[in-house]
Protein backbone atom coordinates (compact mmCIF):
# COMPACT_ATOMS: atom_id res chain seq x y z
CA UNK A 1 0.00 0.00 0.00
CA UNK A 2 1.84 3.37 -1.12
CA UNK A 3 1.52 5.64 1.88
CA UNK A 4 2.77 8.95 0.04
CA UNK A 5 0.61 10.95 -2.15
CA UNK A 6 0.93 10.32 -5.65
CA UNK A 7 1.12 12.40 -8.77
CA UNK A 8 -1.41 12.67 -10.84
CA UNK A 9 0.91 12.46 -14.26
CA UNK A 10 3.67 10.37 -13.23
CA UNK A 11 2.71 7.41 -11.38
CA UNK A 12 -1.00 3.83 -15.34
CA UNK A 13 -3.64 -2.25 -18.41
CA UNK A 14 -1.78 -3.63 -20.15
CA UNK A 15 -1.55 -4.15 -23.50
CA UNK A 16 -4.36 -5.92 -21.57
CA UNK A 17 -3.12 -8.08 -24.50
CA UNK A 18 0.61 -8.28 -23.82
CA UNK A 19 0.62 -6.24 -21.37
CA UNK A 20 -2.05 -8.11 -18.73
CA UNK A 21 -2.18 -8.45 -15.17
CA UNK A 22 -1.07 -12.15 -14.38
CA UNK A 23 -0.82 -13.78 -10.80
CA UNK A 24 -0.51 -17.28 -12.17
CA UNK A 25 0.57 -19.82 -9.25
CA UNK A 26 3.55 -22.53 -10.17
CA UNK A 27 3.69 -25.95 -9.47
CA UNK A 28 5.77 -28.72 -10.19
CA UNK A 29 7.77 -27.90 -6.33
CA UNK A 30 7.74 -29.14 -3.01
CA UNK A 31 7.02 -27.00 0.35
CA UNK A 32 10.87 -27.74 1.51
CA UNK A 33 12.22 -26.10 -1.65
CA UNK A 34 12.40 -22.91 0.10
CA UNK A 35 11.48 -22.05 3.65
CA UNK A 36 8.58 -20.19 3.31
CA UNK A 37 8.45 -17.54 6.68
CA UNK A 38 4.66 -17.68 8.07
CA UNK A 39 2.41 -15.02 6.68
CA UNK A 40 5.03 -14.24 4.07
CA UNK A 41 6.01 -15.17 0.87
CA UNK A 42 9.61 -17.14 -0.32
CA UNK A 43 12.16 -15.16 2.14
CA UNK A 44 14.71 -16.32 3.31
CA UNK A 45 15.04 -16.83 6.94
CA UNK A 46 16.28 -14.36 9.61
CA UNK A 47 14.88 -10.67 10.61
CA UNK A 48 14.89 -7.27 8.72
CA UNK A 49 16.99 -4.64 9.88
CA UNK A 50 14.55 -1.76 8.59
CA UNK A 51 18.01 0.64 10.05
CA UNK A 52 20.55 -1.46 7.59
CA UNK A 53 22.63 0.48 5.56
CA UNK A 54 21.78 0.41 2.18
CA UNK A 55 24.45 -1.77 0.44
CA UNK A 56 26.14 -0.58 -3.01
CA UNK A 57 28.23 -2.27 -5.25
CA UNK A 58 24.81 -5.28 -6.06
CA UNK A 59 24.55 -6.50 -9.20
CA UNK A 60 21.04 -6.54 -10.41
CA UNK A 61 19.92 -7.98 -13.06
CA UNK A 62 16.19 -7.64 -15.03
CA UNK A 63 14.89 -9.87 -17.19
CA UNK A 64 11.60 -8.75 -19.07
CA UNK A 65 9.34 -10.83 -20.50
CA UNK A 66 10.61 -9.56 -23.76
CA UNK A 67 13.39 -7.73 -24.34
CA UNK A 68 13.06 -4.68 -26.96
CA UNK A 69 9.25 -4.77 -26.22
CA UNK A 70 8.14 -0.79 -25.54
CA UNK A 71 6.74 -1.95 -22.75
CA UNK A 72 9.46 -3.48 -20.62
CA UNK A 73 12.17 -0.86 -22.37
CA UNK A 74 10.34 1.94 -20.27
CA UNK A 75 9.99 0.15 -17.26
CA UNK A 76 13.52 -1.41 -17.64
CA UNK A 77 15.07 2.09 -18.04
CA UNK A 78 12.90 3.04 -14.79
CA UNK A 79 14.83 0.01 -13.05
CA UNK A 80 18.21 1.15 -14.17
CA UNK A 81 18.08 4.26 -13.19
CA UNK A 82 17.03 3.39 -9.62
CA UNK A 83 19.97 1.06 -9.87
CA UNK A 84 22.13 3.29 -10.64
CA UNK A 85 21.28 6.16 -8.08
CA UNK A 86 21.69 3.59 -5.49
CA UNK A 87 25.44 2.86 -6.11
CA UNK A 88 24.97 0.04 -7.69
CA UNK A 89 25.33 -2.20 -11.12
CA UNK A 90 22.08 -2.94 -14.02
CA UNK A 91 22.26 -5.55 -16.26
CA UNK A 92 18.98 -6.89 -18.55
CA UNK A 93 19.48 -9.72 -20.45
CA UNK A 94 16.11 -11.78 -21.71
CA UNK A 95 14.23 -13.15 -25.15
CA UNK A 96 13.54 -11.27 -27.98
CA UNK A 97 10.04 -13.88 -28.02
CA UNK A 98 7.55 -13.08 -25.32
CA UNK A 99 6.86 -16.64 -25.57
CA UNK A 100 10.12 -18.64 -25.13
CA UNK A 101 9.55 -19.91 -21.67
CA UNK A 102 12.72 -22.22 -21.87
CA UNK A 103 15.00 -19.54 -22.95
CA UNK A 104 13.40 -17.50 -19.73
CA UNK A 105 15.24 -20.17 -17.63
CA UNK A 106 18.00 -20.79 -19.06
CA UNK A 107 18.34 -16.94 -18.17
CA UNK A 108 17.78 -17.51 -14.80
CA UNK A 109 20.04 -19.98 -14.73
CA UNK A 110 22.57 -17.95 -16.00
CA UNK A 111 22.19 -15.13 -13.30
CA UNK A 112 22.04 -18.19 -10.78
CA UNK A 113 25.67 -19.25 -11.75
CA UNK A 114 26.50 -15.63 -12.18
CA UNK A 115 25.56 -14.79 -8.83
CA UNK A 116 24.12 -11.76 -8.74
CA UNK A 117 22.78 -10.48 -6.03
CA UNK A 118 19.05 -10.16 -7.25
CA UNK A 119 17.10 -10.65 -9.93
CA UNK A 120 13.73 -8.77 -11.25
CA UNK A 121 11.95 -11.01 -13.47
CA UNK A 122 8.82 -10.37 -15.23
CA UNK A 123 7.19 -14.03 -15.63
CA UNK A 124 6.48 -15.61 -19.23
CA UNK A 125 5.34 -18.74 -17.38
CA UNK A 126 5.49 -18.85 -13.54
CA UNK A 127 4.88 -22.68 -13.41
CA UNK A 128 8.47 -23.12 -15.58
CA UNK A 129 10.05 -20.91 -13.71
CA UNK A 130 9.70 -21.95 -10.52
CA UNK A 131 12.13 -24.16 -9.76
CA UNK A 132 15.03 -22.51 -10.97
CA UNK A 133 14.03 -19.02 -9.32
CA UNK A 134 13.81 -21.38 -6.21
CA UNK A 135 17.38 -22.48 -6.93
CA UNK A 136 18.32 -18.93 -7.55
CA UNK A 137 17.04 -18.22 -3.78
CA UNK A 138 18.73 -21.40 -2.55
CA UNK A 139 21.80 -19.43 -3.92
CA UNK A 140 21.48 -16.70 -1.67
CA UNK A 141 19.70 -14.39 -4.67
CA UNK A 142 16.75 -12.04 -3.80
CA UNK A 143 14.12 -12.36 -6.36
CA UNK A 144 11.71 -10.03 -7.17
CA UNK A 145 9.10 -10.42 -9.94
CA UNK A 146 7.30 -7.44 -11.19
CA UNK A 147 3.80 -6.80 -14.12
CA UNK A 148 3.88 -10.32 -13.83
CA UNK A 149 3.98 -12.76 -10.86
CA UNK A 150 5.44 -16.33 -9.78
CA UNK A 151 3.89 -18.79 -7.10
CA UNK A 152 4.80 -16.51 -3.56
CA UNK A 153 7.27 -19.17 -2.48
CA UNK A 154 9.10 -18.85 -5.98
CA UNK A 155 10.11 -15.14 -5.24
CA UNK A 156 10.94 -12.74 -2.41
CA UNK A 157 8.16 -10.13 -3.31
CA UNK A 158 6.13 -9.30 -6.33
CA UNK A 159 5.58 -5.87 -7.98
CA UNK A 160 2.48 -5.61 -8.81
CA UNK A 161 1.47 -2.60 -11.55
CA UNK A 162 -2.20 -1.36 -9.52
CA UNK A 163 -4.74 -3.32 -7.15
CA UNK A 164 -7.64 -4.54 -8.82
CA UNK A 165 -9.44 -2.52 -6.54
CA UNK A 166 -7.62 0.81 -7.55
CA UNK A 167 -8.31 -0.22 -11.28
CA UNK A 168 -11.75 -0.59 -10.83
CA UNK A 169 -13.24 2.13 -8.99
CA UNK A 170 -10.96 4.88 -10.58
CA UNK A 171 -12.24 3.86 -14.21
CA UNK A 172 -15.64 4.32 -12.56
CA UNK A 173 -14.50 8.03 -11.14
CA UNK A 174 -12.80 9.22 -14.24
CA UNK A 175 -15.97 8.41 -16.75
CA UNK A 176 -18.12 9.85 -14.08
CA UNK A 177 -16.57 13.34 -14.21
CA UNK A 178 -16.51 13.22 -18.03
CA UNK A 179 -19.95 12.59 -17.92
CA UNK A 180 -21.38 14.81 -15.46
CA UNK A 181 -22.45 11.83 -13.01
CA UNK A 182 -25.21 11.14 -15.44
CA UNK A 183 -26.79 9.25 -18.26
CA UNK A 184 -26.20 5.41 -19.69
CA UNK A 185 -22.97 3.86 -19.41
CA UNK A 186 -21.60 0.46 -20.82
CA UNK A 187 -18.35 -1.51 -20.40
CA UNK A 188 -16.64 -3.60 -23.02
CA UNK A 189 -14.69 -6.00 -21.77
CA UNK A 190 -12.06 -8.65 -23.21
CA UNK A 191 -13.54 -12.50 -22.90
CA UNK A 192 -16.56 -13.09 -20.43
CA UNK A 193 -13.90 -16.06 -18.57
CA UNK A 194 -11.54 -13.32 -17.98
CA UNK A 195 -10.53 -13.18 -14.52
CA UNK A 196 -8.76 -10.05 -14.06
CA UNK A 197 -11.49 -8.77 -16.07
CA UNK A 198 -14.51 -9.92 -14.49
CA UNK A 199 -12.53 -8.76 -10.93
CA UNK A 200 -12.15 -5.31 -12.00
CA UNK A 201 -16.09 -5.34 -13.27
CA UNK A 202 -17.02 -6.53 -9.66
CA UNK A 203 -15.42 -3.14 -8.52
CA UNK A 204 -16.97 -0.84 -11.14
CA UNK A 205 -20.41 -2.32 -10.15
CA UNK A 206 -19.64 -1.77 -6.45
CA UNK A 207 -18.37 1.38 -6.37
CA UNK A 208 -21.42 2.44 -8.57
CA UNK A 209 -23.37 1.56 -5.57
CA UNK A 210 -22.09 5.26 -3.92
CA UNK A 211 -24.73 7.14 -3.90
CA UNK A 212 -22.65 10.34 -6.10
CA UNK A 213 -23.75 7.84 -8.68
CA UNK A 214 -27.34 7.19 -8.74
CA UNK A 215 -28.33 9.50 -11.94
CA UNK A 216 -25.75 7.12 -13.62
CA UNK A 217 -26.68 3.57 -15.13
CA UNK A 218 -24.89 1.14 -16.01
CA UNK A 219 -27.04 -0.49 -19.14
CA UNK A 220 -24.37 -3.48 -20.59
CA UNK A 221 -21.22 -5.29 -20.23
CA UNK A 222 -20.40 -5.96 -24.00
CA UNK A 223 -17.43 -8.77 -24.78
CA UNK A 224 -14.77 -7.83 -27.58
CA UNK A 225 -12.59 -11.32 -26.66
CA UNK A 226 -9.90 -8.98 -26.82
CA UNK A 227 -10.22 -9.26 -30.78
CA UNK A 228 -9.99 -5.71 -32.24
CA UNK A 229 -12.57 -6.00 -35.36
CA UNK A 230 -15.06 -8.00 -32.50
CA UNK A 231 -14.50 -4.83 -30.38
CA UNK A 232 -14.70 -2.73 -33.47
CA UNK A 233 -18.22 -4.58 -33.76
CA UNK A 234 -19.72 -4.57 -29.97
CA UNK A 235 -18.97 -0.57 -29.60
CA UNK A 236 -20.99 -0.10 -32.67
CA UNK A 237 -23.42 -2.58 -31.26
CA UNK A 238 -23.47 -1.06 -27.98
CA UNK A 239 -24.58 2.26 -29.33
CA UNK A 240 -27.22 1.38 -31.47
CA UNK A 241 -28.77 -0.95 -28.84
CA UNK A 242 -28.75 2.36 -26.65
CA UNK A 243 -28.96 4.93 -28.48
CA UNK A 244 -28.41 7.33 -25.57
CA UNK A 245 -25.17 6.12 -24.20
CA UNK A 246 -23.59 9.10 -22.18
CA UNK A 247 -20.34 6.53 -21.93
CA UNK A 248 -18.03 3.55 -22.18
CA UNK A 249 -15.58 2.03 -19.81
CA UNK A 250 -12.88 -0.50 -21.85
CA UNK A 251 -10.47 -1.98 -19.39
CA UNK A 252 -8.41 -3.61 -21.97
CA UNK A 253 -6.23 -2.22 -24.21
CA UNK A 254 -7.52 -3.90 -27.43
CA UNK A 255 -11.63 -3.08 -26.28
CA UNK A 256 -10.35 0.89 -25.78
CA UNK A 257 -8.50 1.16 -29.40
CA UNK A 258 -11.13 -0.37 -30.96
CA UNK A 259 -13.98 1.40 -29.36
CA UNK A 260 -12.11 4.53 -29.88
CA UNK A 261 -11.18 3.97 -33.57
CA UNK A 262 -15.04 3.53 -34.11
CA UNK A 263 -16.45 6.83 -32.60
CA UNK A 264 -13.76 8.83 -33.77
CA UNK A 265 -15.74 7.98 -37.52
CA UNK A 266 -18.44 7.93 -35.91
CA UNK A 267 -21.43 10.99 -35.44
CA UNK A 268 -21.12 10.03 -31.55
CA UNK A 269 -17.43 11.36 -31.73
CA UNK A 270 -17.18 13.82 -28.42
CA UNK A 271 -20.65 13.19 -27.57
CA UNK A 272 -19.81 9.69 -26.31
CA UNK A 273 -17.26 9.48 -23.42
CA UNK A 274 -14.52 6.61 -23.62
CA UNK A 275 -12.43 5.94 -20.93
CA UNK A 276 -10.29 2.48 -20.00
CA UNK A 277 -7.40 0.80 -19.74
CA UNK A 278 -4.80 1.80 -22.40
CA UNK A 279 -1.31 2.59 -23.85
CA UNK A 280 -0.45 6.31 -24.52
CA UNK A 281 1.31 4.52 -28.34
CA UNK A 282 -2.07 3.29 -29.04
CA UNK A 283 -4.42 6.03 -27.71
CA UNK A 284 -2.14 8.95 -28.48
CA UNK A 285 -4.43 10.04 -31.70
CA UNK A 286 -7.48 9.48 -30.48
CA UNK A 287 -6.88 11.62 -27.49
CA UNK A 288 -5.48 14.50 -29.80
CA UNK A 289 -8.50 14.26 -32.26
CA UNK A 290 -10.94 14.80 -29.36
CA UNK A 291 -12.34 11.43 -29.08
CA UNK A 292 -10.87 10.77 -26.00
CA UNK A 293 -10.61 12.67 -23.03
CA UNK A 294 -8.77 10.89 -20.60
CA UNK A 295 -7.93 7.41 -19.83
CA UNK A 296 -5.23 5.50 -17.72
CA UNK A 297 -2.79 2.47 -16.92
CA UNK A 298 0.34 2.76 -14.74
CA UNK A 299 3.47 4.21 -15.55
CA UNK A 300 5.80 1.28 -16.33
CA UNK A 301 9.34 3.52 -15.57
CA UNK A 302 7.39 3.91 -12.04
CA UNK A 303 7.07 -0.25 -11.81
CA UNK A 304 10.62 -1.09 -12.64
CA UNK A 305 11.70 1.53 -10.59
CA UNK A 306 10.17 0.24 -7.56
CA UNK A 307 11.28 -3.21 -8.42
CA UNK A 308 14.97 -1.88 -8.38
CA UNK A 309 14.62 -0.23 -5.18
CA UNK A 310 12.84 -3.20 -3.72
CA UNK A 311 15.63 -5.55 -4.93
CA UNK A 312 18.34 -3.49 -3.31
CA UNK A 313 16.25 -3.31 -0.49
CA UNK A 314 16.20 -7.09 -0.07
CA UNK A 315 19.55 -7.60 -0.97
CA UNK A 316 20.74 -4.95 1.87
CA UNK A 317 18.71 -6.85 3.97
CA UNK A 318 15.62 -4.04 5.25
CA UNK A 319 12.88 -6.53 4.12
CA UNK A 320 12.39 -9.98 3.97
CA UNK A 321 9.40 -10.12 1.66
CA UNK A 322 6.87 -10.34 5.16
CA UNK A 323 3.99 -8.69 5.30
CA UNK A 324 4.00 -5.67 7.05
CA UNK A 325 7.34 -4.55 6.51
CA UNK A 326 7.83 -1.08 5.05
CA UNK A 327 10.72 0.34 3.07
CA UNK A 328 11.47 3.36 1.20
CA UNK A 329 11.66 3.52 -2.31
CA UNK A 330 13.67 7.07 -2.86
CA UNK A 331 11.10 9.77 -3.74
CA UNK A 332 8.53 7.26 -4.72
CA UNK A 333 7.70 7.43 -0.91
CA UNK A 334 6.90 4.60 1.82
CA UNK A 335 5.65 1.13 0.64
CA UNK A 336 4.40 -1.43 3.52
CA UNK A 337 4.68 -4.98 1.87
CA UNK A 338 1.15 -6.81 1.62
CA UNK A 339 -0.03 -10.35 2.18
CA UNK A 340 2.14 -12.87 -0.02
CA UNK A 341 4.81 -10.46 -0.41
CA UNK A 342 2.76 -8.45 -2.84
CA UNK A 343 3.97 -4.48 -3.04
CA UNK A 344 1.24 -2.06 -4.86
CA UNK A 345 3.07 0.46 -6.65
CA UNK A 346 -0.07 2.64 -6.46
CA UNK A 347 -3.53 4.19 -8.39
CA UNK A 348 -2.59 3.72 -11.96
CA UNK A 349 -1.44 6.98 -14.13
CA UNK A 350 -4.41 9.32 -15.47
CA UNK A 351 -2.96 10.18 -19.31
CA UNK A 352 -4.22 13.54 -21.41
CA UNK A 353 -3.82 16.22 -23.77
CA UNK A 354 -1.16 17.76 -21.23
CA UNK A 355 1.01 14.49 -20.53
CA UNK A 356 0.25 11.99 -23.39
CA UNK A 357 3.24 13.07 -25.09
CA UNK A 358 5.60 12.20 -22.21
CA UNK A 359 5.29 8.94 -22.14
CA UNK A 360 6.42 6.12 -25.09
CA UNK A 361 5.17 2.74 -24.50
Amino acid sequence: MRKSSLRRACAALAAVTSLTLAATACGGTTKNDVKKEEGGSGASAGKADPNAETKKGLTVAFLPKQVNNPYFTTADKGGEKAVKELGSTYKEVGTSSGTDTAGQVSYVNTLTQQQVDAMAVSAQDPGALCTALKQAMKNGIKVVTYDSDADAECRNAFVSQASAEDLGRTEVQLLAEQIGYKGEIAILSAAQTATNQNTWIDYMKDELKDDKYKDIELVKVAYGDDDAQKSFQQTQGLLQEHPNLKGIISPTTVGIKAAAQYLSGSKYKGKVRLTGLGTPNDMRKYVKNGTVEAFELWDPAKLGELAAHTSVALASGRITGKEGETFTAGDMGEYTIGKDGVINLGRPTVFDAENIDEFDF
